[in-house]
């Protein structure tokens, strides 16, 4: 029989177990409120029947003690009645006013009993009249609570039961997917093992060809450890120069690194010697205005001179002196203005070599920075031709070790080459018994597709 037909019996027990449960929690939750109603109703019927005895001339005081215990019972709840405390405002309200009621229905009792005239007796039957209406709204309380309790409980249930049935339809959903993946597995299971059975199969040729071979890779090792013991002597030269070509790479870059750093300290220098002469071009400016101050100052101070040479010839021969005086005053301004435009002429081509100057720091730098990114560039190839050495000088150091190795145990493999046939034989042993596990693994992934 099939694994599956037993989860799906367990899903139906599980949904048959779920309508139990429903109808179960509902008779349950239906027989307490029913319970209620009911005590409600002795409660009515006792006190008609309480007031029937009375009026007869006899006396119900056990029907009374049964009759507080039932509205006590109604109203705090009371375990060996199965009755619930009356949690519902409407219901609770209404026995309130049983219970105040029944109370003066109990003291006309007593006053009946010691003065049983008629208008005592009128009074009871009256009073007893109202508090059948005052407990027939209590019954009917009880009963819309009881309706309203049910209703929920029908609901909550309704609600659960809903919540079972999309559990067991999500567990019958991944289950469906495990026993299709399963299957799946089976199959790819016995697929495999037919090819696993192919392969043994080329295995076993492949191990009769190999004990064919052993003698003609017997000779073939031979060779090999000769040409093993000359590669070995290749690589140990190769392993030499690759550590000086290694050595000379690192030094390369090492130069490149030094030669980056001092056009870095170059570039700096150009920039600072490029601010100076802004600098210095700025106070060439002021000396220019400086200078041209000075001429204005030496055109004023020669009319001024003028003018007191003129003033001093009319004066005669009282103003001689102050004559001399004005002219000497007028040659000092002449050579004054003419030194000011000499100043000009030389903080003109000041300016202008200068502005050469900054044209050619300017261009430095710009060199300087190609330079830079040249340097960056050999620096890096220099790092990657380094790199590439020293792969070069591993491989062969590797290539030099193997090749020792390998001429050491080509006799030691020579030796093995005679082993190879006995384990050839072993091997084909081992494969009949590995096909037949796997005729077995076919047989039980089979059996196992059948049960699924």
């Amino acid at each position: 029989m099939k694994i599956t037909v037993p989860f799906r019996l367990t899903i139906v027990g599980i949904v048959v177990l779920a309508v139990s449960n429903l109808g179960s929690v509902l008779l349950t939750s239906t027989g307490k409120e029913g319970t209620v109603v009911n005590l409600a109703g002795i409660v009515r019927g006792g006190t008609q029947r309480l007031v029937k005895i009375e009026l007869s001339g006899k006396q119900g005081d056990e029907l009374i003690q049964k009759i507080d215990g039932l509205i006590n019972g109604l109203i705090e709840g009371d375990k060996q009645l199965g009755l619930p405390p009356a949690i519902d405002r409407d219901f609770w309200l209404k026995m309130q006013k049983v219970k105040t009621d029944w109370q003066n229905i109990k003291g006309l009792i007593e006053k009946t009993r010691l003065n049983p005239n008629p208008q005592n007796r009128q009074k009871l039957f009256t009073v007893s009249e109202e508090f059948f209406n005052t407990t027939n709204e209590a019954v009917g309380a009880a009963e819309n609570v009881s309706n309203s309790t049910t209703n929920r409980v029908k609901i909550i249930q309704i609600i659960v039961f809903l919540i079972n049935l999309i559990v067991i339809a999500i567990i019958l959903l991944i289950w469906n997917n495990m026993t299709s993946t399963f299957e799946k597995a089976t199959g790819h299971i016995a697929s495999s093992s037919i090819e696993i059975a192919n392969t043994v199969e080329q295995q076993q040729n492949t191990i009769r060809q190999q004990a064919n071979s052993v003698n003609e890779t017997t000779t073939t090792i031979e060779q090999l450890g000769a040409s093993s013991l000359q590669s070995a002597q290749q690589a140990e030269a190769s392993t030499s120069e690759a550590r000086e070509a290694l050595t000379i790479a690192k030094n390369g870059t090492q130069a490149v690194q030094q030669t980056m750093e001092g056009m870095g300290t170059l570039k700096e220098n150009v920039r600072s010697i490029a601010e100076q002469i802004m600098q210095l071009s700025e106070q060439t400016g002021q000396i220019a205005n400086i200078s041209d101050l000075v001429a204005n100052i030496a055109n004023k101070t020669n009319m001024l001179a003028l003018k007191a040479a003129v003033e001093a010839a009319r004066a005669g021969e009282q103003g001689k002196g102050f004559g001399v005086v004005a002219n000497e005053i007028r040659k000092l301004a002449d050579e004054s203005k003419k030194s000011a435009e000499k100043i000009n002429i030389l903080v003109t081509d000041l300016q202008v070599s200068m502005n050469s100057t900054v044209m050619v720091t300017d261009e430095g730098s710009k060199k300087t920075d190609e330079s830079i990114r040249l340097a960056e560039g050999m620096a890096q190839a220099f790092a990657g031709v380094a790199e590439a050495v020293n792969h070069v000088f591993v491989n062969n150091e590797k290539i030099f070790v193997s090749s020792k190795q390998q001429v050491t145990t080509v006799q030691q493999v020579i030796a093995a080459m005679n082993a190879i046939n006995l384990g050839a034989q072993e091997t084909s042993a081992g494969i009949n018994q590995v096909r037949v596990s796997t005729e077995e693994l076919k047989s039980a992934a089979q059996d196992l597709q059948a049960v699924v």
